[in-house]
C-alpha cells in the first residue's frame, strides 16, 4: 500500500480481527452451563457441612428463610417458578387491580411527577407551629398534617396556625377527631379554591383501637356531605396497630376491616358506594424493611380493589389513596442518627411501593418534639429522593421482580384471612370489642420480640454496635398519653435502652471483666462479640489478659474470651482462678456445647441477650 492510499483508507476497511467479531446471535453467559435450583442447592448444603452443620432441612433453602409478617417467610432465592403467571395478572399502572399503582403515566409516556410530601406538627406553641409551618411549605413540603387536641396543637388555634398558609395551593390535614374536623371545615367554610386533597381525619375505629372505648359511627355521613370537594373525610390509620406491634399482615387485614365498616356506615348514612369510596383514605406505617414495604402497600391496593369489585364499586374509585408514614417502631432513642438511615430507607420503600402522600418522622421523634434541623432533615430526605434520585419517574419500578411479585401475593393472601376472619367476628368494632385483634397482634408482636431479644432482628446503636459515651440530643418532651384499655405502643428498641437508662442511672456505671486468652489473633473476635452484647445494656467492659486486670476492675462479673483450643487447655482453671479472686458470676463467650467447669452461663450468637443483661444487671445490683 502507498502512502497516498493509507492517505485515503477508512478505518471500516482495516481487517477486525477474529476475537473482535460480534457474533449475530449474543448469549449471556453462553459458555457456562445452565445453572439449576438443585445445583444451587447442592452448593448451599456443602457451606452449611463446611461449617457443621450435619442435619439440613429439605430443601435446604428453608435453612435460610426469614420471617417478615405473620405466616409469610421469604426464601433467600426466587425464580419464575415463584412468581408464576403474577406479573401478567397485576395490571398496569392506573388501572385495575392497581397493584402496580393507582396512577398511571400520560398518553406521551410521562410519569408523575411526585408523591405529596406531607409534614406532620403537633408542637403545642402556636408560635413555634406556625414557624415550623412556614419553613416546611417554603422548603419543599407540599401539605400538612396536623395534630390537634391535648397535648398537641390547640383545636381552637388552628386558624391561627392557618393564617398564613395558601390553602389553594397546600392541602390540610388534621387529627383529633370531630372537634378537629368541625374547626376546620368552619375554617374553610365557603370556599372553592381548596387545593385537592386535604382531609378531616375522622378515624373512630382507630380512637377505639387506641382507647378501648365504643366509638359511633353513624354521623359520618353528615360529615362527608359538608367536606369540600376532593377532600376526604375518614383517614383509616393503619398505623395504631402497627404501633402496637402488629406485622403487615395483621396491619393490611386491620385496615380492610376498617375500611368495611366505614363503607357501611356512609352507605348507611346516604352516600353510594361509589361516594363512600371517595371518602377513604388509608394511611400505612413504612418501615426499614423495604422490600416488605413495597409488597405491603401493592398488596394493599389490590385488596381494596377486591372489596371495591365485590361491593359493586366502579373501577374508577377503587384505587386506594394510600399515605405512608414512617415507623414509629424502628425509632429509636439511643444513637438517633441512625433514625436518618432508616427514615430514608423506609421513604424510598414508600415512594417505590407507590404511596400517593409520604411523612418522613424527624430521626428525634422517640426523644421528643423535634427541632427545626430534624424538620429540616425529614423533609430533605424526600426532596433528595425525589428531585435529585428522580425516584419517582418510574412507575412500579419493583413490578415483575419475582420476589416482590411473590412476596405481594403472599402478604395479600394472609392479609385476607386475616380480614375475613374479623368480619366473622362481627366486623372490626366487634373484634376490637373482644380482644381477637388486641390477642392478635400481641402474638405477632411476642414473636417479634424474641427475634429482637435474641439480636436475630439487630438494631444499629443499640442491640449492636452501643455507643455508651455517646450524648443525647436534648428535646422538649411530648405530653405523655397513657393507654389503659387500649391497645398498647412499642418500640423494638425499647427493652435495650431500658437496660441502658438503669446502667446510665447507676452511681457508678456497671462494669464487666473480659478475661482473655492467648494472642489477640485468637481472643479478639469473641472479645469484640462479648464486649458488643454486654454494652447493649450500658455495662462498660474492660479486658485484660486471664485474671491478671481483674483485681483494677470495679466488678465481680466476667466474660472469659478465647478460641475453643484455648478453652479446653485453660478455661476450666481460669474459671477458678477468677474465682478466688473474688468473680462472683462467671460468663464465657461460646455455645453451652462447650461445656466448661466453673462457668454460669454462656454468650453466643443467637443467645437471649435480654436474658443476659437482665442476669448481669441483678448480679451487680443495678436499681430496676
Amino acid at each position: 500500500m502507498t502512502s497516498s492510499d493509507q492517505q485515503t483508507a477508512s478505518p471500516g476497511d482495516a481487517e477486525v480481527p477474529a476475537e473482535h467479531e460480534v457474533p449475530d446471535d449474543l448469549r449471556l453467559a453462553g459458555g457456562f452451563p445452565a445453572a439449576t435450583r438443585e445445583a444451587w442447592r447442592e452448593l448451599v448444603a456443602g457451606v452449611f457441612r463446611k461449617a457443621g452443620r450435619e442435619e439440613l432441612p429439605e430443601p435446604v433453602e428453608d435453612a435460610l428463610r426469614v420471617p417478615v409478617a405473620t405466616g409469610v417467610p421469604v426464601a433467600p432465592l426466587y425464580t419464575a417458578e415463584d412468581a408464576g403467571d403474577l406479573p401478567s395478572a397485576v395490571g398496569v399502572p392506573g388501572l385495575a387491580p392497581f397493584v402496580r399503582g393507582a396512577r398511571a403515566g400520560t398518553a406521551g409516556g410521562d410519569v408523575p411527577g411526585g408523591w405529596d410530601v406531607r409534614q406532620r406538627h403537633a408542637h403545642p406553641d402556636v408560635a413555634v407551629t406556625k414557624e415550623a409551618v412556614a419553613a416546611d411549605l417554603e422548603n419543599g413540603v407540599t401539605s400538612l398534617w396536623l395534630e390537634l387536641g391535648e397535648g398537641a396543637i390547640p383545636v381552637d388555634a388552628l386558624g391561627d396556625v392557618l393564617s398564613g398558609v395558601y390553602l389553594d395551593l397546600a392541602p390540610v390535614s388534621v387529627s383529633g377527631g370531630l372537634a378537629a374536623a368541625e374547626v376546620l371545615l368552619a375554617h374553610v367554610d365557603g370556599r372553592t379554591d381548596l387545593a385537592p386533597g386535604g382531609s378531616l381525619g375522622l378515624d373512630p375505629l382507630g380512637v377505639q383501637a387506641a382507647s378501648g372505648q365504643e366509638q359511633d359511627l353513624t354521623g359520618l355521613a353528615d360529615v362527608a356531605r359538608r367536606a369540600p370537594a376532593g377532600w376526604r373525610t375518614v383517614v383509616v390509620d393503619a398505623t395504631v396497630f402497627a404501633d402496637a406491634g402488629a406485622s403487615v399482615v395483621e396491619e393490611l387485614g386491620c385496615s380492610l376491616a376498617a375500611g368495611v365498616a366505614y363503607l357501611r356506615a356512609l352507605t348507611d348514612g346516604g352516600l353510594s358506594v361509589d361516594e363512600a369510596f371517595g371518602q377513604l383514605e388509608f394511611r400505612y406505617a413504612a418501615s426499614a424493611d423495604q422490600f416488605t414495604t413495597i409488597a405491603a402497600l401493592r398488596a394493599a391496593r389490590r385488596l381494596w380493589d377486591r372489596v371495591g369489585e365485590v361491593s359493586g364499586a366502579s373501577p374508577d374509585v377503587r384505587g386506594q389513596r394510600q399515605h405512608a408514614v414512617t415507623s414509629s417502631v424502628m425509632t429509636t432513642k439511643r444513637d438517633p442518627w441512625v433514625n436518618m438511615l432508616r427514615t430514608t430507607v423506609a421513604c424510598f420503600a414508600a415512594g417505590v411501593g407507590g404511596a400517593d402522600v409520604v411523612t418522613v418522622q424527624p430521626f428525634d421523634a422517640a426523644l421528643g418534639l423535634p427541632d427545626a434541623f430534624s424538620r429540616r432533615i425529614a423533609r430533605n430526605t424526600q426532596s433528595l429522593l425525589v428531585e435529585e434520585g428522580h425516584l419517582a419517574r418510574v412507575l412500579d419500578p419493583a413490578g415483575g421482580s419475582w420476589y416482590v411479585e411473590s412476596l405481594t401475593d403472599r402478604l395479600a393472601s394472609a392479609a385476607w384471612d386475616w380480614f375475613t376472619e374479623i368480619e366473622r367476628a362481627g366486623g372490626m368494632a366487634a373484634a376490637l370489642g373482644s380482644g381477637l385483634v388486641r390477642d392478635r397482634i400481641a402474638a405477632a408482636w411476642d414473636a417479634r420480640a424474641q427475634r429482637l431479644a435474641h439480636r436475630t432482628d439487630a438494631i444499629t446503636g443499640v442491640s449492636e454496635f452501643p455507643n455508651l459515651a455517646e450524648k443525647l440530643p436534648e428535646r422538649q418532651p411530648v405530653a405523655a398519653v397513657v393507654r389503659t384499655a387500649g391497645l398498647p405502643r412499642v418500640r423494638a428498641a425499647q427493652e435495650f435502652e431500658e437496660l441502658r437508662d438503669r446502667a446510665d442511672a447507676a452511681a457508678t456505671r456497671p462494669e464487666l471483666y473480659l478475661a482473655t486468652i492467648g494472642p489477640i489473633a485468637r481472643h479478639t473476635a469473641r472479645a469484640t462479640f462479648a464486649g458488643n452484647l454486654f454494652q447493649a445494656g450500658g455495662v462498660a467492659t474492660p479486658s485484660g489478659d486471664g485474671a491478671s486486670g481483674f483485681a483494677d476492675a470495679r466488678t465481680t462479673v466476667t466474660c472469659i474470651c478465647g478460641s475453643d483450643r484455648d478453652y479446653a487447655e485453660t478455661a476450666a482453671a481460669l474459671a477458678a482462678e477468677l474465682r478466688a479472686a473474688g468473680a462472683t458470676q462467671v460468663w464465657l463467650a461460646g455455645k453451652p456445647s462447650l461445656a466448661v467447669d466453673g462457668v454460669d452461663g454462656y454468650v453466643y450468637a443467637g443467645c437471649d441477650a435480654l436474658d443476659v443483661l437482665r442476669a448481669v444487671h441483678e448480679q451487680l445490683g443495678v436499681p430496676s
